[in-house]
């Protein structure tokens, strides 16, 4: 069985519409597919509609945004199976205000460097609830500047660290967006340790018991640190996740639908959890 509990459409950070992306599945041979486009829970009706009528079963599923106190920096939860997804609502719409506001200094510094126009930029966001680098760089290529999305020029525009025109704020604190993602009912997993160094505090919220499960099947983890993971969740009884983290022609790395997976003994353990929380 196949369960892929990571993607993304272009209601986020992915250049595929919900429909192409459950097509997509359907041919893999994906049964379970979790579509968790960052900060926004507007697939959940119209994916669950496609997935029945293509055969394809939709687990809904968000990735939220959080912030690292301890350590400054960002990490990502997966939320799973909320049955009450209204009460993430205003966390969800914080949270894309955020991310506009990053993203609108950081056009206004690319646009000192290149003459693109908001337009050119914009257009690669109609369907998506906020605005992202990966929009920008889009722009950059049309008219020119570079000749892919991840190269030397995104490097020297955006990297986190020395990005000439990276802009980033503090999200919402980790513990808060874990102790709502349990209001709402729903299952908290974190996403791709690897990409934010966040093993350290995989541990301290295992150890509190405040974290449900870690996605240890995804491209940033070598493994050496699938190893690692997996002895963390064995060590606390977490759940073990994994996803492709598909976003079409934004990938960060070549990827396809169903790349890494989520095992039927994990998938049952999210949906017996979201069911009896109360």
């Amino acid at each position: 069985m196949i369960c892929d509990l990571h993607c993304h459409t272009k209601l986020s950070d992915g250049s595929m519409g919900i429909e192409d992306i459950i097509a997509q599945a359907k041919r893999t041979g994906i049964e379970w597919l979790s579509i968790t486009d960052h900060d926004t829970m507007a697939s959940f009706s119209r994916a669950s509609i496609l997935g029945e009528r293509a055969g394809v079963k939709i687990l809904k599923g968000v990735e939220l945004s959080a912030w690292d106190k301890k350590r400054g920096r960002k990490v990502h939860i997966l939320c799973y199976a909320p049955r009450k997804p209204d009460r993430l609502e205003v966390l969800c719409f914080k949270s894309c205000e955020i991310r506009k506001e990053c993203s609108k200094e950081m056009i206004a510094k690319v646009m000192e460097k290149y003459p693109i126009t908001l337009e050119s930029i914009l257009k690669h966001t109609t369907a998506s609830k906020s605005i992202f680098k990966q929009h920008i760089m889009r722009a950059l290529i049309d008219y020119g500047y570079a000749l892919e999305f991840y190269g030397s020029l995104d490097s020297e525009l955006f990297n986190r660290k020395t990005g000439s025109c990276y802009v980033e704020r503090e999200y919402p604190d980790v513990n808060f967006v874990i102790d709502l993602i349990h209001t709402a009912k729903g299952v908290a997993v974190m996403a791709h340790p690897a990409l934010y160094d966040s093993i350290e505090l995989l541990e301290e919220l295992a150890q509190k018991g405040k974290i449900d499960g870690v996605e240890v099947n995804h491209w940033s983890a070598d493994e050496s640190y699938r190893k690692e993971l997996s002895a963390i969740a064995e060590r606390y009884n977490l759940i073990q996740t994994g996803g492709s983290d598909f976003h079409g022609l934004y990938n960060n790395v070549p990827t396809h639908l169903g790349r890494e997976s989520t095992t039927k003994e994990n998938l049952d353990r999210i949906l017996k959890l979201s069911a009896k929380m109360k």
